[in-house]
């Protein structure tokens, strides 16, 4: 597994973004996360080292622009760049996950067709707020591999109106962080219901810090909620 985060920073967007880990990490430096700057990692992929070998070795899962939005608006003039590295390492696994779906097909490189089959682009659903506005979008999009992230779970979510085949996964997980918001059991379990009814995979990554289950709300550490979260044995694949 290795981490490319291009650029850094972004600007909240809807109401998943309000309690951000990179504001919140960045506020702890006396950063502004809302500067979106390029990295001295941007050239990561194509970086090689002793012998002339890829420092991220073939076959690696990269996970990309987790500290931003790989469709922020101020990196348009990078994208291309980055892009051209993507399709240049067909040898990796990129994995990117955005808010901004709907800036997708002015995004996107000349020979994108149907999407890169090394590149998998997941699309965050919160709310049904989002999740009416994005997934219409994301289900239609010229994607390869789709996974819908309904993290951080902030309320009960109906995926079924779009939901089918052509999503390989959902993920879904609480908030975390000290301004948690809560996550139920119940919102979990029906979206597990959704997935098994229409033949798609679920995970149930983690809990969050504020977790509700039975009428009983749970604080949980960080270090604890993934796997709190796999006790729970409910993943289906």
């Amino acid at each position: 597994m290795a981490r490319w985060n291009p650029w850094h920073g972004c600007h909240k967007l809807s109401e998943g973004c309000r309690n951000c880990y990179v504001y919140r990490i960045d506020g702890q430096h006396g950063r502004d996360s809302s500067d979106v700057r390029k990295t001295a990692d941007f050239d990561l992929p194509v970086r090689m080292g002793r012998g002339r070998r890829y420092k991220i070795a073939a076959g690696e899962t990269v996970y990309t622009c987790f500290s931003s939005d790989f469709f922020v608006e101020e990196a348009d003039e990078w994208r291309p760049e980055a892009w051209e590295m993507i399709r240049r390492r067909s040898d990796l696994r990129f994995f990117l996950i955005t808010k901004r779906i709907d800036r997708l097909a002015g995004c996107v490189p000349d020979d994108w067709g149907n999407g890169y089959s090394h590149v998998t682009l997941g699309c965050t659903i919160e709310t049904q707020d989002r999740a009416d506005y994005r997934m219409p979008i994301y289900r239609d999009a010229p994607i390869r591999h789709k996974i819908v992230i309904c993290e951080p779970l902030l309320e009960a979510v109906d995926l079924s109106p779009w939901l089918g085949s052509w999503c390989e996964e959902v993920i879904v997980g609480g908030e975390s962080g000290p301004e948690a918001r809560v996550c139920r059991w119940q919102w979990v379990i029906d979206l597990r219901r959704q997935c098994m009814e229409r033949g798609v995979a679920f995970r149930f990554k983690q809990t969050g810090a504020l977790f509700e289950r039975d009428g009983k709300l749970y604080r949980i550490p960080r270090r604890l909620q993934q796997s709190q979260a796999g006790k729970a044995g409910i993943d289906l694949f």
